[in-house]
């Protein structure tokens, strides 16, 4: 496959044929005159061979389109620096192992969805037993004592729980971002434990579907994990991160 990295669009039918596929609704009736206006908008948008293969009837005036188009835009793939999280990540049972080798005893992890979000669906997966997706949970690792405090949790709350727990590491998730209440409430949690004076005591993630690793070391969190996460990828950055801490507490 010939491919140029400089220039990458869309693939559709063929390579670099720009085909995309948008979704939206508009307040307007479906009818002709609806459908003529989602085209409009795809072609004001750049998109030739605009094409609306759906349109439903949403009630009250509104009406859902689902449109193919065309692209001539293109991305330089070779200009694309990304921050992530650059650790090994290890099964459960050779989190347990790693566990047992490294440290002599079970960890510790506290996690909470904080503020107003009422979500539990993100510190559930990475917490309960069950987890999700055929992914156990934290509280399945034998090495590891989970405690899921649940959601609308007061930050001073959970920082309490991980003081009064002797936590190793703290989970924060934010599901609900409108008026990006996930950067306030994670911006306060880190203001809080650093005015407390236990920034250096916990190891701190946040997760959450706009959540990024660089975003989360950018808000004061040693890592960030977004949509795909598994109780596994945590285990395996808290492990990594407390055994560098060790080893740099060491060497000073």
């Amino acid at each position: 496959m010939d491919l140029n990295l400089r220039e990458i669009r869309p693939y559709g039918d063929s390579l670099s044929d720009g085909a995309m596929q948008l979704s939206f609704t508009l307040p307007l009736p479906t009818g002709p005159l609806a459908k003529e206006a989602a085209l409009r908008l795809a072609r004001k948008m750049g998109f030739a061979e605009a094409d609306v293969v759906h349109m439903a009837d949403l009630g009250e005036g509104f009406s859902f389109f689902v449109v193919y188009g065309k692209t001539r835009l293109f991305i330089d793939a070779t200009d694309i620096t990304v921050t992530a999280v650059k650790t090994d990540v290890w099964d459960r049972a050779t989190c347990d192992e790693k566990i047992r080798e490294l440290f002599g005893r079970k960890l510790k992890i506290v996690g909470a969805c904080i503020g107003e979000d009422a979500h539990t669906v993100g510190i559930d997966a990475i917490m309960n037993m069950k987890g999700y997706a055929g992914h156990y949970g934290l509280e399945r690792f034998a090495m590891i004592d989970a405690f899921n405090l649940g959601a609308q949790v007061e930050p001073e709350t959970l920082l309490a729980r991980a003081r009064e727990k002797d936590v190793d590491a703290i989970l924060v998730s934010q599901v609900v971002t409108q008026r990006d209440a996930h950067l306030q409430n994670l911006t306060r949690f880190v203001e809080l434990t650093e005015a407390a004076g236990l920034r250096d005591r916990f190891v701190l993630v946040a997760g959450g579907p706009r959540l990024d690793h660089k975003l989360a070391l950018e808000l004061g969190f040693d890592a960030g994990f977004g949509r795909g996460t598994f109780a596994e990828h945590v285990a395996s950055f808290v492990i990594h991160h407390l055994v560098q801490k060790r080893s740099m507490g060491s060497e000073g």
